[in-house]
């Protein structure tokens, strides 16, 4: 066979790869706007770690440190528990899209503070909780994005 003979592929592979996006497209078309998916995983995540902080306020009282504990002016349990009524309460009002730019803002403020605690302990602690801190920065993020599109959003009228 000839080099000249052989079938062309580069066409082929180039439609397939058109339709691929044509069909992307189309998915993306249908799919909820990013900004509202932001919301909703942000208030859904905020939600369930209050419930959680309210159903097992033991296990998250792990991460006061032996030399936070004696600054907080209730015991690690109870900061956990009040902890825990505020991001239900902030949770819900993300989700349900009512007072998003202050319950977000919150949000943001509190995951940022503790994004600065947990690296302090990371550094002071020999790499304690360097986990959390990887995981907090990202949803720190996320909660600053949705508090500055909800800012950037106009005011619903009722």
């Amino acid at each position: 066979m000839d080099f000249d003979d052989r079938p062309a592929r580069s066409a082929s592979a180039a439609d397939w790869a058109s339709s691929a996006t044509d069909r992307a497209a189309s998915v993306a078309a249908r799919a909820p706007d990013p900004t509202t998916l932001a919301r909703v995983g942000l208030g859904a995540m905020v939600f369930a770690a209050g419930v959680h902080k309210l159903l097992d306020p033991l296990s998250w009282s792990a991460y006061v440190v032996p030399w936070l504990a004696p600054l907080l002016v209730v015991s690690p349990v109870t900061f956990m528990l009040a902890n825990g009524v505020l991001e239900v309460g902030f949770g819900a009002a993300i989700l349900a899209d009512r007072y998003t730019a202050l319950a977000s803002a919150v949000a943001a403020v509190s995951l940022s503070a503790t994004c600065l605690y947990l690296a302090v302990v990371f550094v002071a602690e020999g790499g304690l909780f360097g986990d959390v801190l990887a995981r907090d920065i990202g949803l720190a993020g996320l909660a600053w994005a949705v508090s500055v599109d909800s800012l950037r959003r106009p005011t619903r009228t009722p």
